[in-house]
């Protein structure tokens, strides 16, 4: 690997111990075995490595729930079966010992405090919100309509993020994927959708 890499592998090690705020730049140039100088060449600033390091870890998580694909071929998209297993595979990385979502909590916690990041990660939220799509409804994350974006996308990243904080702040007491199942079997049930949503939930 080069500099660059080096640097970002560095910065996700260092976020994973450390978290955002701790983090400094000689930490991530001793983890890396680079040099300061590195990181503004290669990445304009520490907060803007930092924040491609999160959305490479992100990616990494991603990435397992699109390998776990082959667990989810007999639940129809779009459905409840569907919906539940898919959050069954998220929670799961949620209860991992030192879980990478807890810097999203972070992140919000700090607010202004770290413009820098905020403002590279808003950018990836959007996308954050398309990828979800194709996991619930099937298809292609480069075929999702703006429109399904803005709403479906949106309703499954809250409810992520919501996750996020209840699993940081409580573990214990937060939701499993049945319980999300079934809280959402009775929000069709109260809209009157009853039978005829059928198993689409997701």
């Amino acid at each position: 690997m080069g500099h660059r890499e080096d640097l970002l592998e560095g910065a996700k090690r260092c976020l994973l111990a450390k978290g955002f705020a701790a983090t400094t730049a000689r930490d991530i140039v001793k983890e890396s075995g680079t040099n300061l100088a590195s990181i503004g060449y290669h990445y304009g600033s520490k907060d803007a490595l930092l924040a491609q390091a999160y959305v490479a870890l992100v990616g990494e998580v991603s990435d397992a729930f699109e390998g776990s694909e082959r667990l989810l071929a007999d639940t129809p998209p779009g459905s409840l079966e569907r919906f539940e297993a898919v959050w069954s595979n998220i929670i799961a990385t949620m209860r991992e010992p030192g879980s990478m979502w807890r810097l999203s909590i972070e992140i919000v916690a700090m607010g202004d405090r770290l413009p820098a990041v905020r403002e590279h990660l808003a950018k990836a939220q959007r996308e954050a919100m398309r990828a979800l799509v194709p996991l619930f409804m099937g298809g292609q994350e480069e075929q999702v309509p703006e429109e399904t974006v803005d709403t479906l996308g949106g309703f499954y990243y809250t409810l992520m993020m919501g996750l996020i904080t209840h699993y940081n702040f409580d573990p214990d007491s937060a939701p499993d994927a049945e319980a999300l199942t079934a809280g959402l079997r009775r929000v069709i049930a109260g809209t009157g959708a009853g039978e005829r949503a059928g198993g689409g939930g997701g």
